[in-house]
């Protein structure tokens, strides 16, 4: 069987064309953002599994919970896209297509996503200097997700993309063991 994001792909790469055709790539990520906190609720995810629910009267309960939330330039789509999710049963992919989206809005504006963990909280200073560095090593414009993660011990953990700037006091640690054990 295909990985969830396998099959969410395609569907979300309509989306985004979509989005970008009409130039509406941000009504569209508000309208995956609400129908992603509709079909994460517990009590629709118990229904997206009930086989005695059926795909018209899911797509009707989506549709009544997200109602007029939906903005009017996307609406009409938006109402047709979650028609096509519920009679595929594939309203679950729904996270994975928003992350997709957001994945292909984020390059088509030339926007990186850096996830700084630190070990302690960040200052709005600290944030705003890490992002003009990042922006300034990678020329491109970032936004910045943070965690905070006391395992760390002391410092930050950047990740870019695939790339990782390990700047973290267990970090340091960890490649000291490594240098003498071998």
């Amino acid at each position: 069987m295909a990985e969830p994001v396998t099959i969410a792909r395609p569907y979300a790469e309509a989306v985004f064309k979509l989005a970008r055709e009409q130039n509406t790539l941000a009504a569209w990520s508000d309208a995956l953002a609400n129908l992603d906190a509709v079909v994460g609720d517990a009590r629709v995810q118990s229904i997206i599994g009930d086989p005695n629910v059926s795909a018209q009267q899911l797509e009707g309960l989506v549709l009544g919970v997200i109602g007029d939330k939906l903005e009017a330039g996307v609406a009409t789509e938006a109402r047709n896209f979650i028609r096509v999710l519920a009679q595929n049963s594939r309203l679950e992919l729904t996270p994975h297509i928003r992350v997709l989206y957001e994945n292909l809005k984020r390059e088509h504006e030339g926007v990186l996503e850096a996830k700084v963990i630190s070990a302690l909280p960040i200052s709005d200073d600290q944030v705003k200097t890490l992002i003009a560095t990042l922006e300034a090593k990678f020329k491109r414009t970032i936004t910045a997700r943070i965690e905070i993660d006391p395992q760390l011990i002391g410092g930050v953990k950047i990740v870019v993309g695939d790339k990782v700037i390990d700047a973290t006091v267990r970090g340091r640690l960890d490649a000291m063991a490594a240098t003498l054990t071998h």
